[in-house]
């Protein structure tokens, strides 16, 4: 059983004693001690929060929860139900809401659920709110609603539609040019939320020809929900057999966005921001922002054309408050999470597919036509268990010591940069691990760096 507390929200596995997983008694805390820190923000009129969740197995269990807790707390309460992390970003501000909770544990297999929490601006909150969540909750000083001042709730369907149409809207999104292209794409949303939206938005941006696997939104993936390319050899079938142009998957919330390509390889998890981004930017100059785990391609396409790349910590609050600083025009994480400040601050598959389409359908080209114009990186992604007895400012140290050679950054964890490429080691901010991924020009050498800083971690 795990349950882990951070600033940006509450993850744990479901199940297990109070303290020690994400338990129904955990689930009311901590909606409650959220309720209270937005609540004290208002100048005085009845609060009003966005619910949402993804389609996991828990899910309406802890909707019930924290639907309950949030009119306890004398908080209104717009239920989105099945939804998608985006479509509650967006829905808090479209709505006048003042704050959202997302159930979901994003790409965490079945047994985890989680509570990620959004301000007034539908962004994830800052890290001085977090951490007063976190302090009201461990000490209980939660004052619930009297009988009259009870919050009600309202049931909403339509977001998801909502959110479709804002994405229409947008001027970089060409619906035309995407239906007269003719595209036939393929769709993995792990029998989640992206099952309900990801067809809509495709049928509302002109695309006829849909295959649709896993779009059932059930709860119960057939795969690990996390859009790594070893969890995605049934789509590359299915788009090589069916002779799509494309296939489309989605982690569970559908903030994630990884694509196959006609030949039925992978585009690159890390390629997703990369190629959106060339598109953005061709049409509108600027910076661009990720975080340190991400690939340099996207510092490579940002120079191309003038503008300037920054980096940030881990963590897509991280990346939206880089972005705001540096006046990004597009920016997101290398996960596929891609956030384009034209619709919202936060990452967006949804946003993600009208734009690569618009893309795609501009240049005329194959997707494996359109990944071959773009330098090639390679980036090791792996990870090592810790124990709750793992010094990590120590270990942290050791690796330092040991690169001091090189340049190293510290803004998130530990990253050492070599001529050739780079290695990056920080603990999760979601999972009991030391994520170490390394990146250079060829996957042979990329896992080289990321062994070599493994053994150095083992010992």
């Amino acid at each position: 059983m795990t349950l882990i507390k951070s600033i940006s929200g509450i993850r744990g596995t479901i199940g297990g004693k109070a303290g020690d997983a994400l338990t129904p008694i955990d689930i009311v805390k901590f909606t409650a001690a959220f309720a209270t820190v937005l609540k004290q923000k208002i100048n005085g009129h009845k609060a009003k929060f966005v619910v949402g969740r993804d389609a996991r197995i828990s899910g309406e269990m802890v909707e019930q929860l924290v639907v309950a807790t949030l009119t306890g707390m004398g908080v209104d309460v717009i239920n989105a139900g099945l939804s998608t992390t985006p479509t509650v970003e967006i829905a808090v501000t479209e709505t006048g809401a003042d704050g959202g909770i997302i159930l979901t544990a994003s790409h965490n297999p079945k047994q985890w659920n989680a509570l990620k929490l959004l301000n007034e601006k539908g962004e994830f909150i800052s890290a001085a709110e977090g951490e007063r969540v976190l302090q009201i909750a461990e000490s209980e000083n939660i004052d619930f609603a009297e009988v009259d001042e009870l919050g009600i709730i309202a049931t909403d369907d339509t977001l998801i539609d909502l959110h479709i149409e804002k994405i229409l809207q947008l001027k970089l999104v060409d619906k035309e040019l995407i239906s007269k292209a003719g595209f036939k794409v393929a769709v993995d949303a792990v029998n989640s939320t992206g099952g309900i939206a990801i067809p809509k938005l495709l049928k509302a941006l002109g695309v006829e020809e849909v295959i649709e696997l896993y779009c059932e939104p059930n709860g119960h993936f057939p795969h690990n929900p996390e859009p790594l390319p070893e969890n995605l050899t049934e789509i590359s079938k299915v788009v090589m057999k069916e002779k799509a142009d494309i296939g489309f998957v989605v982690d569970p919330d559908v903030d994630r966005l990884a694509i196959v390509m006609e030949n039925g390889k992978m585009f690159g998890e890390e390629y997703t921001l990369v190629a959106v981004a060339d598109y953005i930017l061709e049409n509108k100059k600027g910076n661009t922002a990720s975080n340190l785990s991400s690939t340099k391609a996207l510092r490579d396409v940002t120079e191309k054309t003038g503008g300037a790349y920054y980096a940030s910590a881990v963590g897509e609050v991280n990346v939206v408050e880089k972005m705001k600083a540096v006046n990004a025009v597009i920016g997101g994480e290398g996960n596929g999470g891609v956030i384009y400040p034209e619709s919202h601050y936060g990452r967006d598959a949804l946003v993600g597919i009208a734009l690569f389409l618009t893309l795609l359908a501009k240049r005329n080209l194959k997707t494996s036509e359109l990944r071959k114009t773009y330098p090639d990186y390679f980036i090791s992604k792996n990870k090592a268990e810790l124990s709750p007895e793992t010094d990590i400012p120590a270990l942290m140290e050791k690796v330092k010591a040991h690169y001091q050679a090189f340049p190293v950054l510290t803004i998130d964890g530990v990253k050492i940069e070599f001529p050739d490429g780079w290695v990056h080691l920080r603990p999760s901010n979601t999972e009991p691990i030391l994520r170490i991924y390394a990146e250079s020009t060829s996957m042979e050498q990329a896992d080289k760096y990321a062994k070599e800083v493994i053994e150095l971690v083992n010992n």
